[in-house]
């Protein structure tokens, strides 16, 4: 089916043949100015010439030669997010890029990831400065390759563009990630994506598959005062369950026996996986209602528009398991395991938008958030009852600004639920200044109030020790953060956050030590709640040194945590620095980079993994983390093809066996791994 699919997004590239150059976006159509993709301007943008196009005639296509135009560059193929923020393609080969080769494709630097991939991530680094407005079903740890709204793309191009990324897996499996993006006229643009993954590991019953398919589409009518956008997006995240190691001896103290061959370590589970299964329909519209263009008398140009968003999302997160496991509880309810959670969500904004350029933009919107949280049953115990649903709708208003005053940005948005039990409220504020064209300084305030994610409030299991409901218990978490940046080309980039978080929720164990000794902690896992404030500061600097050919590229995070109950574990100092050199071969047809990367976090309180929650839980027992990961990389770019070759975790070969990702689970040793990321274009 995924090789079917691979064919159809080739075919397509080379059959849509009624390409017409896109229209670029419009000052209304873009809320910020078109940057730069990651932040680098390519040194030698790529060129497209475009000799020939296809026009309609008589009702049938035919294909015409008209005479050589200007060359299309990159930049005119664009991307543009879901807050309508417009980048370009960039297919430069820079060491960003080698930082975002990854399952993500984006900087993984606070994250910590297990040892096959496609797992869950535990958390080196937390970031306060955004909360989502509404609760989301939870189950967080298996939710990182899952494509949220704000992660769907949308693109404007002037002929077909395909990228195609490919990279081996750690065992038995690929990862593919293919796009097609074309025009069927001068206005109307799409896409279409397909992700497929999978990778068996290095250790028995860790199988991880992802299939992920993705459909997107933009129009906007030739006087510009009507334009539309959607997506349909499908999800399937699957993964075998271990439950981690069950003796560590296994794996610490063999050094060069038979369980070098990780496959014949013993795991805690033979028979669990969880799924996370998800389809989203998102539609975007908006119509001018007065659109006066600039004229003679030299006035400002005035936009009078009204919007209406709109989104259907359900979702479901699946646990199984064929037998009953002491290290998850004894006398389950009933046998096999069949845990199923879902979430059905409907989402709709309307919104009127005033645009001048002097006064900016300012926009108001009233929204409706209808949800239904549910299990199959009702459960009736001892303690009481638990209900199988939470239902209802949020009405909430709001607005946003934005405006440019010569060098200084500002940016804001607020939201007040005035009907509704899941939100409250939240307020956002960013500004950054030009100093000069070296110089920028940035900063933002967030404030918001929600209640935790479904899973803490509510949640049903076969095993009796997870089963709870805390909607009438619960209160809304309150967070409040400060950010401070500067972006300097000579000095680097300074990030500074301070936060305060009031009823901080989270996942804890209620386990004895007899009972942990045991090996079975996992099975008292519950949600709770912090009644104290914490307080967590976080500094970032990332700064990149060039000797000729040769660069060393730091990001260095320091972080502080304030709290009376030890709640929020994480390392206080993460460290990583890459040494490459770069340079043209084979008389510039080639562009090479090779280098080795160092990153480092001191030991820490490692929160432990749930895999019947898909959730991290807190733990105070042991501290991890004190070692190095060391990799390296031998990269090339010959023309749009960025061909990617890495030996990962090279230090584990002479090292101890100390490495973990979460307690009982190891993190991965010294593999080879290699791939590429290719773009054409018809």
């Amino acid at each position: 089916m995924r090789f079917l699919i691979f064919v159809l997004l080739l075919f397509l590239g080379n059959a849509i043949f009624a390409q017409q150059d896109s229209l670029p976006p419009t000052k209304e159509t873009d809320s910020l100015k078109i940057e730069t993709k990651d932040t680098l301007s390519p040194k030698r943008p790529d060129s497209i010439s475009k000799d020939s196009s296809f026009i309609a005639k008589k009702g049938r296509m035919a294909r015409a030669l008209k005479p050589k135009r200007d060359s299309v560059t990159i930049k005119d193929y664009k991307i543009v997010s879901y807050l309508r923020d417009t980048t370009y393609l960039d297919t430069t080969l820079t060491i960003r890029k080698e930082y975002k080769y990854n399952y993500l494709r984006t900087d993984d630097f606070e994250l910590m990831p297990f040892a096959n991939m496609g797992q869950q991530y535990n958390e080196l680094g937390k970031d306060f400065s955004y909360v989502p407005y509404y609760p989301r079903i939870g189950a967080t740890a298996k939710n990182y390759g899952y494509a949220e709204k704000e992660d769907i793309k949308y693109y404007n191009v002037p002929t077909p563009m395909t990228e195609l990324m490919f990279k081996t897996t750690m065992e038995q499996g690929q990862f593919l990630d293919a796009l097609l993006t074309f025009n069927l006229s001068r206005r109307f643009n799409a896409s279409v994506a397909y992700t497929g993954f999978r990778s068996l590991g290095k250790y028995r019953y860790e199988q991880a598959q992802d299939g992920k398919f993705r459909v997107t589409f933009n129009y906007v009518t030739e006087n510009g005062r009507y334009d539309i956008r959607g997506h349909i997006a499908a999800q399937e995240l699957e993964d075998e369950e271990s439950g981690g190691l069950e003796d560590r001896s296994q794996f610490e103290d063999d050094v060069t026996g038979d369980f070098q061959d990780r496959a014949k370590i013993d795991l805690l589970y033979t028979n669990a996986g969880n799924r996370i299964l998800g389809k989203r329909y998102f539609l975007d519209q908006r119509f001018k209602l007065v659109n006066h263009k600039k004229d003679s008398t030299d006035l400002d140009p005035i936009s009078l528009a009204i919007g209406h968003e709109f989104s259907y999302e359900t979702k479901m997160y699946d646990f199984e398991q064929l037998k009953q496991n002491d290290a998850l509880g004894e006398d389950p309810f009933l046998v096999p395991i069949e845990d199923r959670a879902r979430l059905k969500t409907m989402f709709n904004k309307g919104s009127i938008e005033f645009s001048n350029r002097t006064l900016g933009r300012l926009t108001g919107n009233v929204s409706l958030f209808n949800y239904d949280y549910y299990f199959n049953s009702i459960l009736i115990t001892e303690e009481g009852t638990i209900q199988n649903r939470l239902q209802g709708e949020e009405i909430s208003v709001g607005g946003s600004y934005y405006n440019k005053i010569g060098p200084l940005s500002l940016k804001g948005n607020i939201n007040y639920t005035v009907s509704g039990d899941l939100t409250g409220n939240n307020f956002d504020v960013m500004a950054s200044y030009r100093l000069n064209e070296s110089n920028t300084v940035i900063g933002a305030i967030h404030a918001s109030s929600r209640m935790p994610d479904f899973n803490y409030l509510l949640y049903q299991s076969d095993y009796r020790n997870f089963n709870w409901q805390n909607n009438d218990t619960f209160e809304n978490i309150r967070t409040q953060n400060i950010k401070f940046g500067l972006d300097s080309k000579w000095l680097g980039l300074l990030e500074a956050e301070y936060s305060a978080i009031e009823n901080y929720t989270y996942f804890a164990s209620t386990a004895t030590q007899e009972q942990i000794d045991s090996a079975q902690e996992t099975a008292f896992v519950k949600p709770f709640q912090e009644s104290s404030t914490i307080n967590h500061l976080k500094v970032k600097y990332t700064k990149e040194l060039k000797w000729g050919k040769w660069a060393l590229m730091n990001t260095v995070m320091y972080q502080d945590v304030t709290q009376n109950n030890q709640v929020l574990n994480l390392p206080q100092v993460v460290t990583r620095n890459t040494l490459y050199f770069s340079s043209d071969v084979f008389k510039k047809a080639m562009f090479l980079q090779t280098g080795v990367t160092f990153k480092y976090f001191t030991s820490y309180n490692m929160n432990a993994y749930n895999p019947l929650l898909g959730e991290f839980y807190i733990q105070n027992n042991e501290e991890f983390g004190g070692y190095p990961l060391l990799d390296v990389f031998i990269n090339a770019k010959v023309r749009q093809t960025r061909i990617y070759f890495k030996a990962e975790h090279l230090n584990s070969i002479f090292s101890q066996p100390n490495y973990y990702s979460a307690p009982n689970y190891p993190y991965r040793d010294f593999v080879i791994r290699f791939g590429l990321v290719w773009n054409f274009f018809s």
